[in-house]
């Protein structure tokens, strides 16, 4: 199989209700046609940076991933049964190498909007963002507070692949989140504040 170009990767289940061909539409004309509208009410030449927005669950029960071992041995790790979580919200601009996060006790609309004021905050004078997003329903209500730099564009629906935020959430579980044992909520609320750093860090490095 390696001969043949070939390696051995996570796969990332579909949605059991996408539509087939929704995925090929949004790369194809609906992201652009998605920013026009929002280049259209914005004033002529105002700066846009892209960035795209989602969350992740840590938890005390996490999950046992792959790990370096001699051929012949079977390598152990810790596997906490406790069920105290945690969400970080991150919203990344690949283009600027940037990012924005928060790690908050829970995953809603008030969250939601805590953290586009937050991304709100870090967009530089004069430019807007554009974020774009999946169409979970806290991402989509009437009561998300969404302020003046920022428009939302939504992803197809029930297409989280085309998210590339979704790849840093396996990169941060395959090397920092799993794997061990957080001792208490707080614990895992200050591991998750580091993580985030770290990988914005590494975003902007990279």
């Amino acid at each position: 199989m390696k001969k043949l170009g070939y390696v051995k990767l996570t796969a990332r289940p579909p949605h059991h209700a996408q539509n087939e061909h929704a995925v090929d539409a949004f790369k194809k004309g609906g992201f652009a046609a998605g920013l026009a509208k929002v280049k259209a009410i914005l004033p002529k030449g105002t700066p846009i940076e892209v960035r795209f927005q989602d969350e992740a669950g840590v938890g005390q029960k996490n999950i046992i991933t792959r790990r370096w071992a001699r051929r012949g041995t079977r390598p152990s790790a810790p596997k906490d049964q406790r069920t105290k979580s945690a969400y970080i919200f991150g919203a990344i601009c690949p283009e600027l190498g940037k990012g924005a996060g928060l790690v908050l006790p829970f995953c809603n609309t008030d969250t939601m909007s805590l953290h586009l004021a937050e991304i709100s905050l870090a967009v530089a004078p004069g430019l807007h963002a554009v974020v774009v997003m999946d169409q979970a329903g806290r991402h989509m209500a009437g009561k998300l507070y969404v302020l003046y730099n920022i428009r939302i564009v939504a992803l197809a629906a029930k297409c989280p692949e085309l998210n590339p935020v979704e790849n840093i959430w396996q990169f941060m579980r395959d090397n920092w989140l799993s794997n061990r044992v957080f001792t208490s909520c707080e614990t895992l609320w200050i591991s998750a504040v580091k993580l985030g750093t770290s990988s914005s860090t590494s975003l902007g490095a990279s």
